[in-house]
């Protein structure tokens, strides 16, 4: 860098002095304030038309800049721009530039002021910034200039241009956002700061970067399709994985802005197969020495990324793909072998249980290889059972435990079969007094003394019976020994027992988690489940005691305990089979009216809602909580109270008239949908039948299109044969002609006489035997003339007239079946319109009418008799049907019969056709040959026009004789 003057005559003097007074030299006269100089440092920069003056006073701005803020960016910034814009050329003096911007922008300076400055002072300099950096922004074009001096390779110009665009992010974010994503090749050129080779613009790029991807999904889809995921994970790799520094850190908080709430970010993660290179981030061992601060916070990060992926939050088709390419890579299981490894810290270990928990959520495969976990103990225990351990233990941390309880309902979710197991080991047969099983670790956790442990082993129970009513039949089979001596009860009467007992509450400190935990216990238990109710109901106490809790008249803090146990009694109405006397459904409703009254029961139902802690509750499943005293409200209970609220507050209302009118109106539905079942069983099977009846007319008219089509074929082939024949023989009678009139006479004398009188009667038989054959011909002839008459009639008006008949029968089978496809849709439709008028009539007993009630009795028993009317004339129509296809069936049958007859007499008739040919041939040679021989002798011979000539005459002669 030069600093060096030009030697002008007389300028170098002026300099010189104004730089003394700038920079704190003692000239005569008195001092110029920062703001004069400042001023004339603007003046200097605007005015000076040599580019060292310039530079020199930008220079001077610059080291004036941090102290002197705000006078700096109010008096140099349009200036500043100018530079950048008109002294593109000189790399120096746009470093000055960007310099001085950076320092009036940024609010990162105020962190290194002295602690004595008051918050006063602080928030000035925010202020400052914000006002500078919109400023900036009034024009955004500036930031488009800024993005091209980005382009310079130049280090003087990259390293601070990259600050300056990080501050003005910071300070302004969502509107240099904006300017940077409409502007040309904008996020790319900010992409090429992560191929530097100067690792500290790359490094500061990476901040760059996570500044301009928060909040906006437009961007993070840019920069992830620029290759992010691929240039940042190489990174990683470069720097040491976990082992890292900071610059693993921001690569990885970069990664997390990338894939947040971006389900296209984490599609195309999942899809570029990035998953899988990520396993080797958690190849930790069992060394206790090699957990630093920040290999912790770096772990951190890299944990937080996988649960990115596999967030509730996230879709779940996504969320499901993303698991099972974790268990498939081998991700799982190197996260299951920190969950059980020795020395991991504490934080880690818990943010290790909360990724596991969400990479199993849901999914059967990674559950039931959870389960399969074993800890490296001697011997061997689950992996469940020594987190369930962990949770129970009031010396272990509270989020600790926290995230237990969230692996295990995560375990649970969606996972009947994991629930089963969980439920078997509390049932008589399946204990083993020499292992601690999960079932033992729940129920001392529900009992003890601690009131964290109540409430976990409560919610995590209740887990295991969520959505499962054979869980909750198989739960009441559990028995506990409460002491020696005594009977051993059941767990449902245990836990009404801790309730009911209102001193052991007290002794226990009045402690409202383990109440609240054990009444959502049995919320849950009990909901869905009547014989659950049933055996709850059983005891002669719980009622009573309900019915106490609910019309006291107790604090702030006992509220929610009223609250819950109104829902709990609300259960015990809703879900009432009525099979004990003593508490059915209307006399639990006459207690209410009577011990609480209905609007104080309602109105203390409804502060379960009402509560804070349990609209937090409702947002995530994982169980958070600010301090353990917060810690009341499951997640999944919460959607139960909402489902059961209303419902509960309806049945308290309804009157026993209303109850019966409902429960008639069950049964009435009841039957309809039985009918309706049976309506759809037949319609099912008349639809199947209509189709097959369908094919087979399509069958049967492609196969009558296919002979006749065969007929005409053979029609044809028997008039090309005629033609044949007929040119044949006239052939071979001029060449009988011609052989005769060209032969000569050279062999007459050559032949005996006897050769001559055996010629002659060969000749004589020859006659004879071709008489025999054109009559044989002649009656062939004749046969096939019938066969065509035949064929021409079986096309003719009879023959057509049967295929128009069967054409017409077919057609109507046709308008048929769609006249029933025709009432089945009417059928179904007066089906439906019945159905809403019953649901109608349903809807309305909360204020009806007898005589409404009747006549819409009345007009259902009319409607089910019209529509039973209606289905017995559709299967009398279905049976006409049938009978009509099996017939039109057997005409067809019939005539392929026909017609594979006069095929085979077709194929008969031209063989012995062809035959006689062949024999007529011959014999006309053989005939011809004798003639010939005879001519040779000398004999005369007579040809056949000679003969039938002489014939005809004789016959006319004897006819006159006669």
């Amino acid at each position: 860098m030069r600093i060096g003057l030009i030697c002008v005559p007389g300028l170098g003097r002026c300099r010189m002095n104004f730089l003394r007074g700038v920079m704190g030299g003692q000239t005569a006269g008195p001092q110029p304030t920062e703001a004069e100089t400042i001023q004339k440092l603007c003046d200097r920069v605007a005015s000076s038309t040599l580019l060292e003056d310039r530079r020199d006073a930008v220079r001077a701005l610059k080291s004036l800049s941090k102290k002197y803020r705000k006078e700096v960016g109010r008096q140099s910034m349009d200036h500043l721009i100018n530079i950048l814009q008109t002294d593109r050329t000189d790399s120096e003096i746009l470093g000055y530039a960007l310099d001085t911007l950076y320092n009036v922008i940024s609010n990162d300076e105020e962190e290194e002021q002295d602690e004595s400055e008051d918050e006063n002072a602080q928030k000035q300099g925010d202020d400052l910034g914000t006002l500078f950096t919109e400023k900036f922004l009034q024009d955004p074009e500036h930031i488009t200039l800024l993005l091209t001096l980005l382009e310079e390779f130049d280090f003087h110009v990259r390293w601070p241009g990259v600050k300056l665009l990080t501050a003005l992010l910071k300070n302004q974010g969502i509107q240099v956002q904006g300017i940077v994503l409409v502007s040309p090749m904008g996020v790319s050129r900010l992409m090429d700061l992560l191929a530097d080779s100067r690792e500290v613009i790359r490094n500061d790029g990476l901040l760059l970067l996570q500044q301009l991807t928060k909040g906006n999904a437009a961007i993070q889809k840019i920069v992830a399709f620029e290759n992010a995921f691929e240039r940042l994970l190489d990174i990683t790799i470069e720097e040491g994985s976990s082992d890292g520094g900071i610059v693993v850190e921001d690569c990885l908080l970069l990664l997390v802005n990338l894939l947040k709430n971006n389900s296209s970010n984490q599609n195309f993660f999942k899809e570029g197969s990035y998953i899988q290179r990520m396993k080797p981030w958690f190849e930790v061992g069992n060394d206790n020495s090699g957990w630093s601060a920040q290999k912790v916070t770096n772990l951190h990060l890299m944990l937080q990324l996988v649960r990115v992926m596999v967030s509730p939050v996230n879709s779940p088709g996504a969320t499901a793909s993303c698991q099972k390419c974790m268990y498939q890579c081998g991700l799982l299981q190197q996260l299951c072998t920190i969950l059980m490894a020795t020395g991991v810290p504490a934080d880690i270990l818990t943010e290790n249980i909360n990724t596991v928990s969400e990479v199993i959520r849901g999914s059967q495969v990674n559950q039931d290889y959870f389960a399969s976990v074993n800890a490296p103990s001697n011997p061997p225990r689950p992996a469940i059972v020594v987190l369930l351990m962990s949770m129970v233990n009031e010396r272990q941390p509270f989020v600790l435990r926290c995230a237990v309880l969230y692996c295990f309902q995560c375990f649970l979710y969606r996972n009947q079969k994991g629930q089963g197991e969980i439920v078997a080991t509390l049932l008589p047969s399946t204990i083993d007094a020499n292992s601690i099983s999960a079932g033992q670790l729940l129920c001392g956790g529900l009992f003890s003394v601690d009131s964290h442990s109540n409430w976990c082993a409560a919610v995590a129970l209740a887990h295991a019976l969520q959505d499962n009513l054979t869980q909750k039949e198989q739960l009441l089979r559990v028995q506990l020994a409460t002491s020696l001596g005594k009977p051993p009860v059941s767990l449902l009467q245990q836990c009404t027992n801790i309730l009911s007992q209102g001193d052991k509450i007290v002794r226990r400190g009045s402690k409202v988690q383990t109440r609240v935990g054990l009444l959502m216990l049995l919320c849950t238990w009990i909901s869905n489940c009547p014989i659950a109710v049933t055996h709850f109901l059983h005891n002669q106490d719980n009622v009573p005691f309900l019915t106490a809790q609910i019309s006291e008249n107790l604090g702030e803090d006992e509220r929610l305990v009223q609250g819950l146990c109104a829902l709990l009694l609300g259960i015990c109405i809703y879900y009432n089979d009525n099979s004990l006397e003593n508490y059915t459904k209307e006399k639990l409703k006459q207690l209410i009216e009577k011990r609480i009254g209905k609007e104080n029961f309602v109105e203390k139902l409804g502060f379960i809602t009402k509560h804070e802690l349990y609209s937090r509750a409702a947002l995530k499943p994982q169980p958070v909580f600010p301090s353990p005293e917060q810690m009341l409200f499951d997640h999944e209970f919460t959607r139960l109270v909402k489902e059961l609220e209303g419902l509960i507050t309806k049945a308290v209302h309804k009157s026993s008239e209303e109850d019966k009118k409902e429960e008639e109106v069950k049964k009435t539905l009841e039957q309809h949908d039985n009918i309706v079942t049976q309506y759809k069983e037949l319609i099912r099977e008349q639809d199947a039948q209509i189709q097959e009846l369908k094919e087979k007319v399509v069958s049967m008219t492609t196969h009558t299109e296919q002979l006749q089509a065969t007929v005409s074929q053979q029609q044809s082939q028997i008039q090309q044969h005629k033609d044949q024949y007929n040119i044949l023989k006239l052939k071979l009678g001029k060449e009988n002609q011609s052989q005769s009139n060209n032969q000569g006479d050279t062999q007459v004398n050559g032949l005996q006489t006897e050769e001559l009188s055996q010629l002659r009667e060969q000749l004589e038989e020859l006659r004879r035997q071709q008489t025999l054959l054109q009559t044989q011909l002649s009656e062939k002839d004749a046969v096939i003339d019938s066969l065509k008459s035949a064929t021409q009639a079986a096309e003719g008006p009879a023959g057509g007239s049967d295929n128009t008949e069967l054409l017409q029968e077919l057609e109507a089978l046709k308008n048929q079946v769609q006249s029933h496809l025709a009432e089945i849709g009417h059928l179904k439709a007066e089906r439906q319109e019945l159905q809403r008028r019953a649901e109608a009539a349903s809807s309305d007993t909360a204020h009806p009418s007898d005589n409404s009630s009747d006549a819409a009795k009345a007009e259902l028993e009319s409607r089910l008799a019209a529509q039973t009317s209606e289905t017995e004339k559709l299967k009398e129509s279905r049976s006409e049907l049938e009978k009509q296809l099996a017939s039109a069936t057997s005409t067809v049958a019939i005539l392929q019969t026909e017609k594979s007859k006069l095929q085979t007499e077709v194929q008969e008739s031209k063989k012995e056709q062809d035959d006689l040919l062949m024999l007529l041939a011959d014999q006309d040679q053989k005939i011809h040959s004798l003639k010939q021989k005879l001519k040779d002798l000398g004999e005369t011979v007579e040809d056949e026009d000679d003969i039938d000539a002489r014939d005809q005459t004789s016959d006319e002669e004897d006819e006159d004789e006669d």
